[in-house]
């Protein structure tokens, strides 16, 4: 079909810009009716109207033609352009870039896209993107090339500005003294900073990506992913906006109490969680131990009482009891009871003193000590003991003098080797070693025993508190006050494997 039609209301200067002619076939065709002349026009139109520069050169570099867009981008009419080498526009060190995109161009190779930079007429510098393809006449000769050239100068500062905003927001995050861990809806770790890897002993390369309850342990592993799909079923808060306390998992298994608080962002439209996560390791370690000393100080008040007020007595009745068994006739069986009188009262007399020596704030008279010699002094005492005549102390290391309340440390030391005396059953190997390193004197008494439970472990300091048929619970927490009123430290460590060694670090000064 083609003219006017009837009816139709349109003239010849009105004629549709496409018409429609409907094929045998079914599927239509449609055709441009218009001359060459109105098309050469049409294309003029669009290429004038458009905001990019668009700009025909020879296979030499001659600009053809140079558009309005052209104009507005780099300042140059076409007159002040049309005839010069495009090099002109071209940074020195862009040179090379445009020899290599004319070879293309000779190839038959279009370039899309791509970024570089060019002049302005007032010497600023663009960023633009272009697209260059060849230009070919009816045979296929290829005759130059039309470049459409887009500046994207504001949108590089953009980005750039957006990679430095980046950059800085990462910069503190990673240098942040607490954990960081972002999540997305479905519990997902998308960010772990370098104090997460610190405090949790995972590269940010092994969590990101899982599930964020791999940190936690049981039970909150396992409830952690319903606590996230009823908050997106119902919206209601119940950890996000405030801070509370939690344990977290490290990847040796080991947990540890950390303070947690939880902040909600949409990021096109999806929410993510930031979790900050500070480490309470040392503050629940010293409100421990300020209840500890609490509790001993009590503790030990009212044993000095108990003690002192039960102590004189016994003295009484044991000298009492002991009269009446001395008037008895030999072979009576009244002196088998009696004798068993007197070593009861003995075994609460020790206990006796264990609490007063317990209850007594330690205050070390320091003298110059010989370690090495006061070891030996210990280790030749015990052997004395028959028990114990299976039993081998091996004492080696270096001679260091330091000062300290001697009498203290022989009870130190001496508990400890009965501990082990009696973990190994009175026989076998006892190695002492002393070293000296940054200004500590360091003590190790190992044992080849059967080793201390991990429950047990954790008890060993604790008052009263002893796995020996007969003891008073009050021989380690008594040796570690008097290893801490030195400004040292006592701990014990006991392997899987088997044995246990108890090491005693003291500061090396003198008196």
């Amino acid at each position: 079909m083609s003219g006017d039609t009837p009816g139709s209301g349109l003239t010849a200067s009105r004629r549709p810009f496409w018409t429609t002619i409907e094929s045998p076939d079914g599927p239509t065709m449609q055709t441009s009716p218009f001359n060459p002349d109105d098309n050469r026009r049409i294309l003029a139109a669009i290429i004038e109207s458009s905001d990019d520069a668009i700009i025909a050169k020879d296979l030499d570099g001659i600009i053809l033609s140079w558009n309005r867009g052209a104009e507005r981008m780099y300042g140059y009419s076409a007159s002040e352009a049309i005839g010069r080498p495009i090099s002109f526009l071209i940074p020195g060190d862009q040179r090379h870039e445009f020899d290599e995109i004319l070879k293309r161009i000779r190839g038959d190779q279009p370039v899309a896209l791509h970024e570089t930079r060019r002049l302005t007429k007032d010497g600023r510098e663009l960023d633009i993107s272009l697209t260059v393809s060849p230009i070919k006449n009816s045979a296929g000769q290829i005759l130059g090339a039309s470049t459409i050239e887009r500046d994207i100068t504001e949108q590089k500062r953009v980005e750039e500005a957006l990679r430095g905003s980046e950059a800085r927001w990462r910069a503190i995050v990673e240098s942040a003294v607490d954990g960081i861990v972002v999540i997305d809806a479905r519990g997902h770790v998308e960010a772990f900073n370098r104090a997460a890897e610190r405090l949790f002993g995972y590269a940010a390369h092994e969590v990101i990506g899982r599930n964020v309850n791999v940190l936690m342990p049981a039970p909150y592993h396992d409830e952690h992913d319903g606590y996230l799909a009823r908050y997106r079923a119902t919206g209601v808060q119940k950890i996000i906006g405030i801070g509370r306390e939690v344990t977290g998992l490290r990847k040796d298994g080991s947990a540890f109490p950390l303070h947690l608080s939880v902040g909600e962002v949409l990021i096109e439209g999806e929410s993510k969680f930031t979790g900050i996560l500070h480490d309470l390791t040392e503050r629940v370690q010293l409100e421990t131990q300020l209840r500890e000393q609490s509790a001993l100080t009590r503790l030990g008040e009212m044993a000095a009482v108990v003690a002192h007020e039960v102590k004189n007595p016994l003295t009484g009745i044991r000298g009492a009891i002991q009269v009446i068994g001395g008037r008895l006739p030999a072979g009576s069986k009244d002196v088998q009871i009696i004798g068993d009188i007197v070593a009861r009262i003995d075994a609460l007399n020790d206990l006796m003193k264990d609490l007063l020596l317990f209850a007594r704030p330690p205050q070390p008279r320091e003298a110059s000590v010989d370690v090495l010699s006061l070891l030996k002094n210990v280790r030749d005492l015990l052997r004395q003991d028959p028990a114990l005549r299976a039993l081998r102390i091996d004492v080696t290391g270096d001679a260091t003098v330091l000062g300290a309340d001697a009498e203290l440390l022989k009870i130190v030391v001496q508990n400890l080797l009965l501990n082990g005396a009696h973990a190994m059953q009175g026989q076998g190997l006892i190695q002492v070693v002393v070293t000296s390193v940054d200004g500590l004197c360091q003590i190790a008494i190992a044992d080849e025993g059967p080793g201390i439970s991990r429950e047990v472990l954790d008890k060993l300091f604790t008052p009263f508190f002893t796995t020996k048929a007969r003891g008073t619970g009050l021989g380690l927490s008594t040796a570690r006050r008097f290893v801490e009123a030195h400004g040292g430290t006592l701990a014990i460590e006991s392997p899987a494997t088997g044995g246990t060694t108890a090491t005693i670090r003291l500061p090396v000064r003198l008196p």
